[in-house]
């Protein structure tokens, strides 16, 4: 039997609007990942730590708060750091074109913005793994 797709998720840094972020929680239980949702304010220390553990797929922030830039970039290193480098880092929020773009030039896989389909987010992630860990 194939081992699920293992997803961290979570909500770093002060940011509390975390309904989305639940209700991807919820999609990606639904279409058979294995969602391990770390909950809100949680630094890049934790977050890259909880996927080394949990020997993850995939790590799945949620940035509302205007700090992806240094909070994207942080988890990069910590990741290149730790050797997570079959790792894929996602996210979503509202972020500006410019800075989505910057982001996914240094390893961000993809940044997902308001009203993306959850069903492309599923297809992304599932495409990525399927491809690069399998």
């Amino acid at each position: 039997m194939e081992r699920k797709i293992r997803i961290i998720m979570a909500k770093p840094g002060l940011d509390g609007h975390d309904r989305g972020i639940k209700v991807l929680a919820a999609a990606y239980r639904d279409a058979g990942m294995e969602v391990i949702y770390l909950g809100l304010r949680q630094t890049p220390e934790m977050i890259v730590s909880a996927a080394q553990q949990e020997d993850a797929d995939v790590i799945a922030l949620s940035s509302l708060n205007n700090a992806h830039n240094t909070i994207f970039r942080t988890v990069l290193d910590l990741m290149k750091e730790k050797g997570l480098n079959d790792v894929l880092l996602v996210g979503g929020g509202i972020i500006p074109k410019k800075d989505v773009t910057d982001l996914e030039g240094e390893g961000v896989g993809k940044l997902f913005g308001p009203g993306t389909p959850v069903q492309d987010t599923i297809d992304y992630i599932t495409d990525w793994v399927n491809t690069n860990r399998r």
